[in-house]
């Protein structure tokens, strides 16, 4: 069974920092591009990193340039989203997403996605 499970979320004050994890079962990671995506409350889900299958290319959204960084251990299956500096508009629920196929860059949008975690809380708050 393919399934993807997040976790690494919670509480944390801003300024701090959180390390989201992205495992993967049933498939192996190294010919997927994955990304992250986050959705806050009345807001539509959006792109924050995402990370090649073969060159390891990275890309983020302007928001989190310099103070995110995503990386992936493909002995582990495992993807990972460091946030550090966190904001409270940084406060969402995270979901990480596989997107098939060895791809120099990334895809950034989220129909080449056809695999997604459940998602995981993240709550920057004082």
């Amino acid at each position: 069974q393919v399934q993807l499970v997040e976790s690494g979320g919670g509480l944390v004050q801003p300024g701090g920092s959180l390390r989201l994890s992205c495992a993967a079962s049933g498939f192996t990671l190294d010919y997927y591009a994955i990304g992250w995506f986050r959705q806050a409350p009345g807001k539509e889900r959006e792109g924050v990193s995402c990370i090649s299958s073969s060159e390891g290319n990275t890309y983020y959204v302007d928001s989190v340039k310099g103070r995110f960084t995503i990386s992936r251990d493909n002995a582990k299956n495992t993807v990972y989203l460091q946030m550090n500096s966190l904001k409270p508009e940084d406060t969402a629920v995270y979901y990480c997403a596989a997107a098939p196929g060895l791809r120099t860059y990334p895809p950034r949008t989220r129909n080449n996605y056809d695999y997604w975690g459940q998602g995981t809380q993240v709550t920057v708050s004082s």
